[in-house]
């Protein structure tokens, strides 16, 4: 473990000459203290025990013993968890928002025409790929820069943010001008410099987990994030590799529950490129808000057979209509609201594959 293994969490009030005192007060004990910024949350992390502090000074809202490298991310600094804003959608408020549209933006009558579906049947966010790094050099990798304009356009005719993916550190000035969040992929989660670069930032970000990486991994990520002060972090369970082949991943639903229980930050689940198959979409959707999710991240096609990307994991508008009905109904029971269910038209019953 390293030296600085004790966490003190401040009020946001607390003046910064306080944090100055409580500084001094560690140092000249020897604590060789660091300040730190969770959102407006001023943090010190400190090595051994200081005592109590001068009896003037604010009192720490949390005391927290760090163990490994999950430190600012941890549940003890924010019992009631963080909510962090995309656009208008508010992700870990206790609602469930369904973000969903094509892997990749292809045109723009196609994004253009999604977009409109999943933003009438419920939807309060939208995906869109620009940059799509793929395992073949030969397969579509996106309009790149080209899809920018048409993922603004789009926004602006739904009014719902945008989710884009952001591949290169010397992207993310350039992506965050024009998306509502940015998405770091799977193969790009350990990639650190691309992490403090997006920390830096300040944007909320979906943090994907890689499908060969431990939960203590992901966490371990999310750190760079959040070290550089910027706690707007929502954190996505999208499957992992093993041994099973009759699903393209697996989707680890024992991660969410881990993940809410260890970590402030909320949790998405990407039920799509989890299970590859759109007949698997809906009971993984179904089982991901049930273990705790805050939010699901859904392909949704016009056309799957003539998708660039992914298709074959995309669910068809009828498709979405009636997950989002087996969504509220499950909120419902759940005692939560589903972000959006007032745009929900009348349900189907069941969960169909085919338009």
């Amino acid at each position: 473990m390293s030296r600085i293994d004790v966490l003190y969490a401040f009020p946001s009030t607390v003046p910064s000459t306080e944090i100055s005192e409580w500084l001094a007060h560690f140092e000249s004990a020897g604590a060789d203290p660091t300040l730190y910024w969770l959102g407006a949350t001023p943090v010190i992390a400190a090595s051994g025990t200081a005592g109590a502090g001068p009896t003037h000074l604010t009192r720490p809202d949390a005391t927290v013993r760090t163990t490994g490298d999950s430190r600012l991310g941890r549940r003890e600094l924010r019992p009631g968890g963080t909510v962090v804003p995309i656009g208008p959608t508010r992700v870990g408020d206790g609602s469930i928002a369904v973000f969903a549209g094509p892997c990749a933006v292809e045109s723009a009558e196609q994004y253009d025409t999604i977009a409109a579906i999943v933003a009438e049947n419920g939807a309060v966010g939208l995906r869109g790929g620009a940059f799509k790094p793929r395992s073949s050099p030969y397969s579509f990798q996106g309009l790149r820069w080209a899809a920018l304009d048409l993922l603004a356009e789009t926004r602006r005719k739904t009014g719902l943010p945008v989710l884009a993916e952001v591949v290169e550190a010397a992207h993310v000035e350039r992506m965050a001008a024009v998306a509502d969040g940015l998405q770091i992929g799977a193969r790009n989660m350990q990639n650190f410099e691309l992490l403090k670069e997006v920390g830096a930032a300040g944007m909320p970000v979906v943090l994907k987990r890689g499908f060969g990486c431990r939960v203590d991994e992901v966490l371990a990520a999310a750190e760079y994030i959040l070290a550089a002060g910027n706690d707007r972090i929502v954190l996505c369970e999208r499957g992992i590799r093993t041994f099973e082949t009759a699903t393209r991943f697996t989707l680890d639903i024992s991660a969410v529950a881990l993940m809410k229980q260890r970590s402030h930050l909320p949790v998405m689940v990407d039920p799509s490129h989890s299970t590859g198959n759109p007949a698997l979409v809906g009971p993984a959707s179904l089982a991901g808000v049930a273990a705790g999710a805050d939010a699901l991240l859904v392909d949704v096609h016009t056309d799957p057979e003539r998708a660039l990307c992914d298709g074959n994991q995309a669910l068809l508008p009828a498709a979405f209509r009636e997950l989002m009905a087996q969504l509220e109904s499950l909120a419902m029971g759940l005692g939560r609201p589903l972000a959006g269910a007032g745009r929900l038209p009348v349900p189907a019953a069941g969960i169909a594959v085919t338009a």
